[in-house]
């Protein structure tokens, strides 16, 4: 069977994120586990805010096209996120809305996401690590036809668990293994 391929991100642009780096450390697990992964930084896709009037008058940006591509192009995605308020962060929120988005005649209404298998995975320095993300997330992307895997990490006080950019502990990252062995297998089955 081929090796399916996944793309990993994290809901935050910063540099020295928790989340991207669970991201990255989880897209090395993947391929230590025979699958193609491709790990991208939404820093390095900057768009403006969600608006429908922007989106009659120049269609989608650039950015979002190229994001469309890479999620048509990938069987699985992998989102690391923090929580901001209790819920999802705006980055990753405006990345969703825009990849969802029409930009062709052809194209049927988010079919970015038809057929999409997710993980979802959250750190925080907080003592509930990010939990609270994870169901708004999890009802979203349902809700836009992505079967979400059921297994999922929250790292509470994750900047103790990490030393020079890595995660070091060593139950973080058996657990963290564990889900990206789900989603692997709940991709190479759907």
């Amino acid at each position: 069977m081929a090796s399916r391929k996944l793309l990993f991100l994290a809901g935050s642009s910063r540099t020295a994120s928790l989340n991207k780096q669970l991201a990255k450390q989880a897209s090395e697990i993947a391929v230590e586990l025979g699958a193609h992964a491709t790990f991208i930084d939404l820093a390095d896709f900057e768009m403006p805010i969600y608006n429908g009037d922007l989106e009659a008058e120049q269609s989608l940006p650039a950015n979002a096209i190229r994001l469309k591509e890479l999620f048509y192009s990938h069987d699985g995605l992998f989102i690391a996120s923090p929580e901001y308020n209790s819920s999802i962060p705006p980055l990753l929120k405006n990345t969703l809305d825009w990849v969802s988005r029409v930009h062709t005649e052809q194209e049927a209404p988010l079919s970015a996401y038809s057929g999409k298998v997710a993980a979802l995975v959250a750190a925080s320095p907080g003592s509930f690590g990010g939990v609270r993300v994870l169901a708004h997330l999890r009802t979203m992307l349902s809700s836009i036809g992505v079967t979400v895997v059921a297994s999922q990490l929250t790292v509470a006080a994750a900047h103790k668990k990490i030393e020079a950019g890595r995660y070091v502990d060593e139950g973080t990252l058996t657990r963290l293994r564990n889900v990206v062995k789900a989603l692997i297998n709940t991709t190479v089955h759907s």
